[in-house]
């Protein structure tokens, strides 16, 4: 694959992982991409590197536009591995004049390399640098989604090259958003914003309002996972809408179970929330992803969760399910649990806790029921999604999904 201009002059040059199935926890079923930069000016730039062991895919890439050692000054806007891991390798081969990094990203740079004799230039917020016709702005991004982040923006070029913001995993040949199917594109949008970046959804307003207030003038976007958005309002508008977790009439209902008591009673619940005319998905954690779920979760407005009692607490997976979304810390969803025992019922009890750590509205005790439910039992069940339904449409959010 060779090299993508993608603007007059700046080149895509980074690598793509066909095969990466797991990243840090999240379901990467369809690859990734890591993407680098590369802008020909008086000063011939790389904007980040590539995970180790796909340096010598990135630099082939830049020996068929120009002799990678005749690059003068190397942009690392994060220091994550997926993005920094060949950086002692890069510089080896590359020997830049300069290196630039934010403040935070000097410090974590140190932490994970030892370096001794870097040509390190620290930058931050406001400080611009010139390539020869073309000048750099940088705009640290505190936490969007490591300390250490930052945004590089070219305003010659109306480019902002945006690191993992505006990101997503998906391996492909093609390098544009507008190449690519579209609800496939935002599905893959979507599922890294809930798993990546939710957590920090307040600091992601603060900083499209930053932006805005900035008054960039951006045609494209470039981010360093996933394909080039040559029209970014899709990705902004996207943004604005997850980062305010908004959400319409949907639940996920999430279950694990183990003689498919608890199956029966998610399945009660589920019916009654699709009777009422709530979007329900279904989804038992046996077959489906933590990371799936949360994506599942991002725009639902309730969220009920079952499992049996397993030696005085719920199900492993569900344990895991529940630690890895509190991490993330979904916001404005209504909750309730539910689930079977054999003689001491205190998984409930446990999710409830989970939830109410999470602050989500808990409309319910929960259900618990000993051993099979029988038809009174799955009445029960039905009375609480009854119970979800109208508290989701008590709470005056859309009946349809949000159109991005």
């Amino acid at each position: 694959m060779k090299p993508v201009e993608i603007k007059k002059g700046i080149y895509w040059v980074g690598a793509v992982d066909w095969d990466i199935r797991d990243f840090h926890g999240y379901s990467t079923n369809k690859g990734s991409t890591y993407n680098s930069y590369l802008v020909i000016d008086d000063k011939v730039t790389l904007f980040d590197t590539v995970k180790s062991g796909f340096q010598g895919e990135m630099l082939h890439r830049i020996h068929q536009i120009i002799d990678p050692k005749k690059i003068d000054y190397l942009v690392v806007n994060h220091l994550e591995m997926d993005h920094s891991g060949s950086l002692p390798q890069v510089l080896g081969e590359i020997q830049p004049e300069k290196v630039f990094t934010s403040p935070l990203g000097q410090k974590a740079m140190q932490a994970h390399f030892h370096y001794q004799d870097w040509p390190v230039n620290v930058v931050k917020t406001g400080d611009v640098l010139s390539l020869g016709s073309r000048s750099v702005h940088f705009l640290e991004t505190r936490m969007v989604h490591w300390p250490d982040s930052m945004f590089s923006y070219i305003p010659q070029e109306k480019l902002l090259i945006s690191n993992d913001g505006f990101g997503l995993h998906w391996a492909t040949s093609q390098r544009f958003h507008d190449q690519l199917d579209q609800a496939e594109l935002m599905s893959h949008a979507a599922k890294y914003y809930a798993n990546i970046l939710l957590l920090y959804s307040p600091l992601i307003q603060k900083l499209l309002a930053t932006v805005g207030e900035m008054k960039l003038d951006i045609d494209t976007i470039a981010p360093d996972h996933g394909p080039v958005w040559r029209d970014p309002g899709k990705i902004i508008k996207a943004y604005d809408c997850w980062s305010r977790q908004e959400a319409w009439s949907k639940a996920v209902v999430v279950f694990d179970t183990m003689w498919h008591s608890t199956e029966k009673m998610a399945k009660a619940v589920a019916d009654a929330l699709i009777d009422e005319g709530i979007c329900v998905k279904l989804m038992n954690l046996a077959t489906c992803h933590r990371s799936d779920v949360m994506t599942e979760a991002l725009d639902a407005k309730a969220l009920v969760f079952g499992s049996p009692t397993l030696n005085n607490g719920m199900l492993p997976r569900m344990a895991d399910m529940l630690t890895y979304m509190r991490g993330l810390k979904p916001a404005g969803k209504i909750a309730a649990a539910f689930g079977s025992y054999g003689w001491s019922g205190e998984a409930v009890k446990h999710i409830n806790e989970y939830l109410a750590d999470m602050k989500l509205e808990v409309i319910d005790p929960g259900i618990r029921h000993q051993y099979v439910p029988d038809h009174a039992m799955l009445h029960k069940c039905r009375e609480l999604g009854l119970k979800v339904a109208q508290a989701v449409k008590d709470s005056g959010v859309p009946v349809c999904a949000c159109q991005l």
